[in-house]
């Protein structure tokens, strides 16, 4: 499970910075879009390098999800008799709300595939203009668009902060002096990709971007 994660933050990092380039300008946001859909040539066709990587990232998220129903399971099965009076567990919002939040990630993922990659639920959806995509979609009469973006990803911040701090638990560091830098890290991660997802659609929202 920490492993998949990682692989899935690392992707969030590289999504995010190839977001932020809508604040350069129309022509280069759309470049972008195209040059990913070269990804590997000459030496790979048109779109291969793009859907070896969709691949990847299919296989992360299973991965991640699997990982996450065993240890479900695992848990239930360790404490087969529920308590009859369960105390109140000291701990993160972003803690108690790991299994909701990754359940709302998953429908926004879904969801953000049909809307900015298919098109299939964006009214306004042209093939190859990407730049004029996102507009359209956060523009401000498509607000509960970007209210759900904006759940969606502060949810994503949420389930990043402790899933972090859980992976690096994980991977070895145990020292009371390593875990305080995994949360500091953690706490980190989560607001620069939450912030940095979230400037896009206030921007469009706000005409900075339009």
């Amino acid at each position: 499970m920490a492993v998949s994660g990682a692989v899935l933050v690392l992707y969030l990092f590289a999504h995010m910075i190839g977001n932020l380039k809508i604040f350069v300008g129309q022509a280069d946001f759309d470049h972008y879009a195209h040059w990913l859909r070269e990804l590997g040539a000459p030496v790979l066709p048109h779109q291969w390098g793009l859907w070896m990587v969709r691949i990847g990232l299919t296989v992360a998220v299973i991965a991640h999800i699997v990982s996450a129903t065993i240890l479900a399971v695992r848990a239930r099965k360790a404490r087969p008799v529920k308590y009859a009076h369960r105390p109140k567990v000291q701990g993160s919002y972003a803690a108690r709300t790991m299994r909701w939040g990754g359940v709302i990630i998953l429908l926004f993922v879904i969801y953000h595939i049909l809307d900015l990659t298919t098109g299939t639920v964006h009214p306004d959806f042209a093939h190859g203009e990407v730049y004029n995509n996102v507009v359209a979609d956060f523009a401000p009469e498509r607000w509960y668009v970007t209210l759900f973006y904006v759940v969606s990803v502060v949810a994503v911040g949420f389930h990043l902060r402790h899933g972090i701090w859980s992976a690096v638990r994980t991977l070895g560091q145990q020292s009371a002096r390593g875990q305080r830098i995994a949360r500091a890290v953690a706490l980190a991660v989560s607001v620069v990709l939450t912030a940095g997802f979230l400037s896009v659609p206030f921007a469009v929202m706000t005409g900075l971007v339009g």
